[in-house]
């Protein structure tokens, strides 16, 4: 499936994975596994976002739920690129559309649930207005 350069422009983070050769098979097909790993690299980008920075002393984020939908395969050698926009903000969660795209095919699109955590207590950390404020210029 392809997709249009619009509705990409609309996802607050884009950035590039190299594929590796341990990343496939020997006919060159990435590993089903691998693709968590591009999510891990989207998400890390948007949290270190220059206006948004969710990362500090006391406060990090764990993962609560992932969802993926593997559309085509992806092969090596090559590159990904691994969109990551907004589509819900909780108390103190973040829903995530996510997409993994090689030469404009979408071979994957996930929804993840990212929690906020104080990491003191390990606990869920409710977003402080401000960084609401912020992130909410970053819904889809």
């Amino acid at each position: 499936m392809a997709v249009s350069k619009s509705d990409l422009e609309k996802y607050a983070s884009v950035t590039t994975d190299k594929l590796r050769y341990c990343d496939a098979d020997s006919q060159g097909h990435v590993n089903n596994a691998v693709f968590s790993t591009f999510l891990e690299t989207g998400r890390t980008e948007l949290f270190i976002h220059e206006k948004l920075n969710l990362f500090t002393k006391t406060s990090g984020f764990a993962l609560a739920n992932l969802n993926m939908d593997f559309l085509r395969p992806v092969f090596w050698p090559g590159e990904v690129q691994i969109y990551t926009g907004i589509s819900r903000i909780g108390g103190s969660s973040l829903e995530l559309q996510q997409l993994v795209i090689q030469n404009n095919e979408i071979a994957a699109s996930a929804k993840t649930t990212m929690v906020q955590i104080d990491l003191t207590t390990n606990k869920a950390k409710k977003f402080e207005d401000d960084i609401r404020q912020e992130l909410s210029n970053y819904l889809l």
